[in-house]
């Protein structure tokens, strides 16, 4: 894929998605700037992973949810390599329990991990993007932002949010040609689904059309593509990447 820019920068990129996503951008030639906001020690595992075969990496711990700290780290990425071409708003947390038993602060705390540290990837990467004049932007949303579910209210909350943002975002941007656009994973084989029981695993899989669950390098294919110049004339858009559990 082609890439005008040379860097990305993956938020919660340690692991999950965020490092399949950063391995993916690695083997096509960006420089992936690995973010963190605890254990240090996978951040450097996965820089090691990605430098070994060939790639470039860099890790910047901060907490996305801080504005000062986010602000910071765009800072130092900026007079390390000058620019920044792209960022993937991948961090983000659960708190599942039934709605009538959610306190705010639980409803708060996963809007404030997932679509304030968004809005703050967003906002500060379109400042600098503008000067540019070029960038792309790709938020990590969910299936369950587009469906709802049962105990996830401020996780569904969260998420929908964070696709009427990138639409708003994409508006914004337009005019400059940044891109913001917005990919929606279902269920993806993950450390939280391998925990399932097989039955249960099975049940799910039984309503996904292509009959399995999806795997996080099938995700970062999407965001590559979102982000590269293949995907010049597409901004404001949701990518389903559910197995067809969603249409």
């Amino acid at each position: 894929m082609e890439f005008r820019g040379k860097n990305v920068l993956i938020t919660g990129a340690s692991k999950g998605i965020g490092a399949e996503i950063a391995k993916l951008l690695a083997q096509m030639g960006l420089k992936v700037w690995i973010n963190y906001r605890s254990k240090p020690e996978l951040a450097d595992s996965l820089k090691s992973q990605i430098e070994s075969n060939g790639g470039k990496a860099a890790v910047i711990g901060f907490d996305a949810t801080k504005e000062e700290e986010f602000i910071a780290g765009i800072e130092a990425i900026l007079s390390s390599d000058g620019e920044l071409g792209y960022l993937v708003n991948n961090a983000g947390i659960t708190n599942d329990k039934l709605s009538m038993r959610m306190k705010v602060e639980d409803f708060n705390g996963v809007l404030e991990a997932n679509l304030t540290s968004s809005f703050i990837g967003c906002r500060e990467t379109l400042k600098v993007m503008r000067k540019q004049g070029y960038g792309s932007v790709v938020n990590i949303s969910s299936i369950i932002g587009e469906i709802g579910n049962v105990g996830q209210c401020n996780y569904a909350a969260s998420k929908g949010g964070m696709i009427a943002m990138t639409k708003s975002f994409a508006k914004e941007g337009g005019s400059k040609a940044i891109r913001f656009n917005c990919i929606t994973p279902g269920f993806i084989q993950s450390d939280m689904t391998e925990g399932l029981k097989e039955e249960i695993k099975q049940a799910y899989a039984a309503n996904i059309p292509l009959g399995r669950f999806g795997s996080g390098k099938e995700v970062a294919g999407a965001v590559a593509f979102l982000l590269s110049e293949h995907s010049s004339y597409i901004t404001g858009e949701v990518l389903k990447v559910n197995g067809g559990l969603y249409m």
